[in-house]
């Protein structure tokens, strides 16, 4: 301050050393070639039509630095087996960029590929449904009937229809205005009419981690001929679904899935990273896209608990032949309270007729 004779500090950008910008240099270009690598994510085999050899595919990631997100990609081979006897693999000439893919599940024949590209701006979710040389469907899944579509996607066996796991409906939020609580909803007000404000509802705690943010998860299932999304029915909110898997086909009436639920009415410790919580292996009847109504479907519409004599189970899987339903556990960490411990295998014995019901647990590698 110049009238009592003391001037103002100007701070000096502090120059970098020549040391330091060699540093950065190579500290810059070292990372930019770690991130330059390609990751897999996830691989499939299939079988190869004409009966010889098999084919794979690989979904893979790369980071994208300035924009601060991941690519996105697809590589594709064929394995054979050679005169000698050895393995041949022959890669596809390029990798394949999937821009704004946040899922990408091919069908057990690896003849059809869904692409589900989640919503930004509350628009809808889009399913796409590619063949070997075209989009063969493209569903667009408004918000009211679900939000973004999580892992654990499940193509039925006949691959005509798909289960997946999805955040459920927008929850319609109350309208209040200068007098209080609009029962109509604030119906007869004009989006340019300002002597209003919307409610955000009763407050609920979410999962964290990754799903910070989220709606509560609920299972749907989509008809890929006539493009219709239902939601299971049956399944209580407070039982947070997941990793869904098909049912194998049976000739009985109806079709069941499998899937692992979490109890939610009590405090969310994350789905993530907190393996020690407690859950269990469900099965429910898969919608009917038939001709009967809603209302001559609902006699068997329960949801069966499978692992009763289990405190854990989760990733199932079904042995090739449909006669095991096979699955971990991380009973130890849930018995013991320890936040991880090792997990361990078994299998239940499923019905030939393929009605679910509990059965007896039998472990494989405890």
């Amino acid at each position: 301050m110049d009238g009592i004779g003391i001037r103002p500090v100007k701070k000096v950008a502090e120059s970098i050393d020549a040391f330091t910008e060699e540093e950065y240099v190579s500290q810059s270009k070292l990372y930019k070639e770690f991130t330059s690598i390609a990751t897999i994510d996830k691989a499939w085999t299939f079988n190869s039509p004409n009966g010889h050899g098999s084919r794979t595919m690989f979904t893979m990631s790369q980071p994208n630095l300035l924009a601060n997100k991941k690519k996105k990609l697809i590589l594709s081979s064929v394995i054979s087996e050679d005169s000698d006897g050895g393995l041949n693999v022959e890669w596809a000439p390029f990798t394949v960029e999937v821009t704004g893919a946040s899922l990408i599940v091919p069908s057990p024949s690896g003849s059809k590929l869904l692409i589900v590209r989640n919503p930004e701006n509350d628009l809808a979710t889009q399913l796409e449904i590619w063949g070997s040389f075209q989009l063969e469907k493209e569903i667009r899944v408004p918000q009211s009937v679900h939000g973004s579509v999580f892992e654990g996607v499940s193509w039925s066996p006949d691959e005509s229809h798909i289960a997946y796991v999805a955040e459920e409906p927008v929850v319609h939020k109350p309208t209040f205005n200068d007098t209080g609580f609009k029962k109509d909803g604030g119906s007869n007000l004009t989006h340019k009419d300002c002597s209003r404000w919307k409610g955000q509802g009763d407050w609920e705690e979410d999962w964290g981690e990754a799903y910070a943010g989220k709606r509560p998860p609920a299972l749907f299932v989509l008809n890929i001929n006539s493009g219709d999304v239902r939601a299971v029915d049956g399944i209580v909110r407070s039982l947070s679904v997941g990793q869904v898997v098909w049912a194998p086909i049976t000739k009985g009436l109806h079709q069941y899935l499998v899937f692992v639920g979490w109890p939610s009415d009590t405090r969310k410790l994350g789905m993530k990273y907190c393996s020690n919580r407690p859950c269990a292996l469900y099965s429910v009847r898969a919608p009917s896209f038939g001709l009967e109504t809603r209302e001559n479907t609902t006699d068997d519409l329960s949801v069966i608990n499978l692992s009763q004599d289990i405190s854990s189970a989760f990733l199932p899987r079904f042995t090739p032949d449909g006669k095991l339903l096979v699955f971990l556990s991380a009973k130890s960490a849930v018995d013991s309270g320890a936040h991880n411990a090792t997990n361990s295998l078994h299998k239940i014995e499923w019905k030939s007729n393929g009605e679910p019901s509990p059965a007896k647990i039998i472990d494989v590698v405890s």
